[in-house]
């Protein structure tokens, strides 16, 4: 009984060993005329850097529009908010930006986020009007314009398409390694009468490393995207206070924002000017840094630097 076993074990090895090479065989007969023909590296690296752009652009301009209609938020018009505007206008006037539209929604928590390109839209939840000073409200306009200005959102999104796409393109590599790598493995451990130890041979331990390289790719790519998304939030943050003067009042509506608000999923999360942050690991994982540190280094500043607030009533 042990020897037929073996014995088939054998077979089916050896079967899928001859069907692994063949497949093997054909893929490269296929592939060498599309290798012969192949592009410049210069070019080829143009098509795929400028294909991911554009792929990253529409998907931008794409999930702007979804995300808007989603909101069911509503302008906010100047007759109804003539001091906001005013707020507005000053702001936009000392900063590189064409005047965006106000839109009001009923977010989960009361927050403010920046959406769109060219002029864009600066979306506010209604309670922050309550909530906030006529100062702290005109710093987290700021704050959301110094977004629009930079294109913060759809740099990010590109960013993400560009590794995306080099993740993509190590993984279609790596593919008929991981493929064939592992089929012969198993073969082979087939032949041996052994089929758990296909992982321990050379082969298996290929396999496992090339999938290894796809994924801590992916992840760091991932990680410098997010940490690159915080940078950004103190970059807004630097530029609010450089146009307003006053960096207290943007701690205060951040702390403000942050006491109103209750740690939840929401998919807006990455877009608001508040991020929550509990553990170290949903610190790394966050598109925000930590809110507490914002406003210390906000205070920080303030008793640095010598400020002026243009606007001292609520």
């Amino acid at each position: 009984m042990a020897v037929t076993r073996r014995l088939l074990m054998a077979v089916v090895g050896l079967s899928s060993l001859l069907i692994y090479l063949g497949a093997a065989y054909v893929g490269y007969v296929l592939l060498l005329p599309v290798w012969d023909s192949r592009p410049s590296p210069a070019m080829a690296g143009v098509v795929v850097i400028g294909t991911a752009i554009v792929f990253g652009v529409v998907s931008y301009w794409g999930a702007t529009a979804q995300l808007k209609r989603s909101l069911d938020a509503v302008e906010l018009r100047r007759a109804r908010a003539p001091d906001v505007y005013q707020q507005l206008d000053a702001l936009v006037e000392q900063m590189d930006i064409q005047t965006p539209r106000l839109l009001l929604a009923e977010l989960p928590v009361p927050n403010a986020f920046a959406i769109g390109g060219g002029a864009g839209a600066i979306v506010v939840d209604r309670r922050l009007f309550r909530l906030l000073s006529a100062p702290e409200f005109e710093a987290l306009l700021a704050h959301e314009l110094a977004h629009l200005e930079t294109h913060d959102a759809l740099v990010q999104t590109v960013a993400y398409s560009l590794v995306q796409t080099l993740v993509g393109l190590v993984g279609l590599v790596l593919f008929p390694v991981v493929v064939l790598s592992g089929g012969i493995a198993r073969s082979l451990a087939l032949l041996r009468g052994d089929p758990s130890s296909w992982s321990r041979s050379w082969f298996g331990r290929t396999q496992r490393y090339a999938l290894q390289i796809v994924a801590v790719l992916g992840v760091a790519v991932t990680l410098l995207i997010l940490g690159y998304s915080r940078r950004r939030e103190v970059a807004a943050d630097d530029r609010a206070v450089e146009v307003t003067g006053n960096p207290i009042a943007l701690a205060r509506a951040l702390k403000t924002i942050e006491r109103a608000s209750k740690p939840h999923f929401d998919p807006l999360r990455q877009l608001y000017v508040h991020g929550e942050t509990d553990t170290e690991l949903s610190r790394l994982l966050s598109t925000h840094p930590p809110m507490d540190e914002r406003i210390q280094r906000l205070k920080e500043r303030a008793r640095h630097t010598k400020t002026i607030p243009r606007r001292e009533t609520s």
